[in-house]
C-alpha cells in the first residue's frame, strides 16, 4: 500500500508540474487559469496541513502568482513524499481531527484524505487545460496512464505499452 501511495504522489507532482509548465507556455489563460492552479495546489497543501496536525500557511482559494505556485508544487512534492516515508508498511490507518475552512469539525480517515488529494486535482487540471485549449495553447496530457506509461511504467513491463490507443486516446 505504502509504494502504490508513493507512486500515486509522484504523479500528482509530475501532473502538477506539466500542468504548471503549460500555463506558463500560455499567458493568455493566466487571467482564468492561475486562480485553478493556485487553488489546486493550496488544496494540496491544506490536506498536508491537517495530516501533519499544523496550521497550513495558505488558505484554500489563495492568490498565488506562477513563481509561487511552483514553489507549492515543489514544497508539497516533498512533504508529501516525507509524510508517506513515515508512514507504515501496511495500509495507512489513523483519523485525522481538524476544522475545515467554514470551522466545521472532522474526523476523517488517513486514506480518506490522500485518496482526496489525489482525485481532486485531476478535476482542476481538467478546468485548466480546458482553459489553455480554449485561448489557443497547448491543453497538456495530465492522465494517470499517459505518466504510467511513459514515465513511471511498472517494473515488470506495462502490459499496454506500446499498445495502439483507442479512439479515445487510451
Amino acid at each position: 500500500m505504502k509504494e502504490y501511495l508513493s507512486r500515486l504522489f509522484r504523479y500528482v507532482a509530475w501532473a502538477d508540474r506539466r500542468t504548471l509548465a503549460a500555463l506558463r507556455a500560455a499567458p493568455s489563460a493566466q487571467p482564468e487559469a492561475l486562480p485553478l492552479l493556485a487553488h489546486l495546489l493550496a488544496a494540496e497543501h491544506v490536506w498536508l496541513a491537517r495530516l501533519e496536525q499544523r496550521d497550513p500557511r495558505h488558505p484554500v482559494w489563495p492568490t498565488l502568482e506562477l513563481d509561487d505556485c511552483a514553489q507549492l508544487a515543489a514544497e508539497n512534492e516533498v512533504g508529501y513524499r516525507a509524510f508517506l516515508m513515515r508512514l507504515g508498511d501496511g495500509q495507512p490507518i489513523g483519523v485525522v481531527r481538524y476544522r475545515n475552512s467554514q470551522g466545521q469539525e472532522f474526523a476523517t480517515p488517513v486514506l480518506d484524505i490522500l485518496t482526496q488529494v489525489v482525485t481532486h486535482g485531476p478535476y482542476h487540471r481538467g478546468q485548466i487545460a480546458r482553459v489553455i485549449g480554449r485561448g489557443g495553447g497547448v491543453a497538456v496530457n495530465t492522465d494517470f496512464i499517459t505518466f504510467a506509461r511513459e514515465v513511471e511504467p511498472l517494473a515488470e513491463g506495462n502490459a499496454e505499452r506500446g499498445a495502439a490507443p483507442n479512439a479515445a486516446g487510451q
